[in-house]
């Protein structure tokens, strides 16, 4: 399918999009930035991973060769979060008040876990302006597949080795990502998907300045990681590369659970966030490692609000919001839809709103309502 340029379509397509009405004052009250909630969230999940991969390498010296496998399942369910879901925040810039510890954490975290950053920025923004619209968002394309197989859930369960499915940015396995980074580092995107090499070519035709910087991204994270693995043969810790350049391909379980249901099964062109963005909740632990992501759909409605806020702003909208679904049930539902695709192409799951919720917004709509914080790169400002 043909589109045409981003730049067309940024002059006449306008989403009016229905937001769940929120007192003013509140909103700038969740709006409000914390450093001390900044460093709970981002250091705090930096702490984690410092702690798992302290507790392998120790396992490591001492040769108890069954505590570096639980070590290594343990740091890689923490570091594969770092893959997309704390730069995702990060890139927003809302965890810190500070603006600088958000660019060092959200560089720490992508250089880690092979993120791309650049282009990220400019398609994450067409995401959040055009949600599910495909003329202005093919980050995300539906229908999307909720894969359950057996050696697909091998490899979420022990190490992804070639895994395609991932954001529209690269795929998730070992080798994908390093074709996908190699194909950056020298400034093409590949020809192995069509549809996230015409995704990537539309954003770079749009904003180039963000494509050099990839470019020079991309090779930044070649040369880190080469130096890791350098240094393990030099030094004979062969332990390093799975410390640090292997860790976001490890039991990425949790992560792949938690973030598939953001979109999947739901509706692609309507203007009401409440059909085609899904929220469930999630246990504490698994909530804090998603970085509150599992609240999708106020993140969408309200994005610049802190992630750590989101549960407050959940409770203020709730009476005009779809009722949150459990993990469980959101992956039920997905499977459903998936299974009734098969015959139906055209069926998208139509979530059900409660009989206090409104289809139309009335009165005027604040700035801070659409704001997306501080993602777009200046050329989308």
């Amino acid at each position: 399918m043909s589109y045409r340029p981003l730049d067309e379509v940024r002059k006449d397509l306008r989403v009016e999009w229905y937001r769940c009405p929120i007192d003013g004052a509140r909103l700038r009250e969740l709006s409000r930035r914390s450093d001390l909630q900044g460093w709970y969230q981002a250091g705090g999940h930096l702490a984690l991973f410092l702690m798992t991969g302290a507790l392998t390498y120790f396992f490591w010296l001492q040769q108890i060769w069954v505590g570096v496998v639980v070590g290594l399942f343990l740091h890689g369910t923490v570091g594969t979060f770092f893959r997309g879901v704390a730069p995702h925040e990060l890139a927003h810039g809302s965890v810190f008040r500070t603006k600088i510890l958000n660019k060092i954490f959200l560089y720490l975290f992508s250089l880690l876990s092979w993120w791309e950053v650049f282009d990220y920025a400019s398609s994450h923004t067409y995401h959040h302006r055009y949600t599910l619209h495909p003329e202005g968002d093919r980050e995300v394309l539906l229908p999307i597949k909720p894969t359950t197989g057996k050696t697909f859930l091998l490899q979420m369960f022990t190490f992804n080795i070639w895994t395609q499915r991932g954001r529209t940015l690269g795929g998730k396995g070992l080798i994908p990502t390093i074709f996908f980074t190699i194909r950056s580092a020298i400034g093409t995107p590949g020809k192995s998907d069509p549809t996230k090499a015409e995704w990537l070519n539309s954003l770079h035709a749009d904003q180039p300045d963000q494509h050099r910087r990839s470019i020079w991204w991309a090779r930044a994270q070649l040369t880190f990681h080469a130096a890791v693995i350098v240094f393990a043969i030099v030094s004979g810790q062969w332990i390093w590369p799975f410390l640090l350049t292997f860790v976001s391909f490890t039991a990425g379980w949790a992560a792949y659970f938690c973030g598939l249901p953001q979109h999947c099964g739901l509706r692609d062109n309507v203007p009401d966030f409440r059909k085609c963005v899904r929220s469930n909740t999630l246990i504490p632990i698994l909530e804090f490692l998603y970085w509150r992501m599992n609240w999708h759909l106020e993140h969408h409605m309200y994005a610049g609000v802190p992630c750590y806020n989101l549960k407050k702003l959940h409770q203020e909208v709730a009476h005009d919001m779809p009722v949150p679904r459990t993990l469980r049930s959101a992956w039920r539902e997905m499977l459903d839809t998936w299974e009734r695709q098969q015959t139906d192409p055209d069926y998208q799951y139509d979530t059900p709103l409660p009989s206090t919720a409104s289809r139309v917004r009335l009165g005027d709509t604040d700035e801070l309502e659409s704001s997306i914080g501080d993602l777009a790169p200046k050329g989308l400002q």
